[in-house]
């Protein structure tokens, strides 16, 4: 495969958003995906996180549009919440999608090689 790349048959890989395929980042998508509205200390918990690495993640993810961040109080205990905004799920389903591409493509090899 040498020259020009053919924009319609450009490898899946190239399409991937570094905010969003980031191994942290893409958890914190999939779970608010999940959960619709996922509270700070539940997404801390879940991807084994200090709350300043998921911070920072919440910083990238919030200043790219991809979710909002919601401060408010649950009794007298102050509470964060992250919702996914529209943007970040239609990020979130086209990494999915780009994901099942690269997918497809190795499962073809595998199966290529096994006849």
């Amino acid at each position: 495969m040498t020259g020009a790349p053919d924009p319609v048959a450009t490898h899946p890989v190239l399409g991937l958003d570094d905010v969003v395929h980031q191994r942290v980042r893409l958890g914190i998508l999939t779970i608010a995906h999940e959960a619709r509205r996922v509270e700070f200390g539940y997404l801390r918990n879940q991807l084994d996180l200090t709350a300043g690495n998921l911070s920072k993640h919440l910083s990238v993810l919030e200043e790219g549009g991809l979710i909002e961040v919601e401060k408010g109080y649950e009794g007298r205990r102050g509470r964060t919440w992250i919702t996914l905004t529209p943007t970040g799920t239609t990020a979130l389903a086209d990494e999915i999608r780009r994901l099942k591409l690269l997918i497809a493509r190795v499962e073809s090899t595998i199966a290529s090689e096994d006849r």
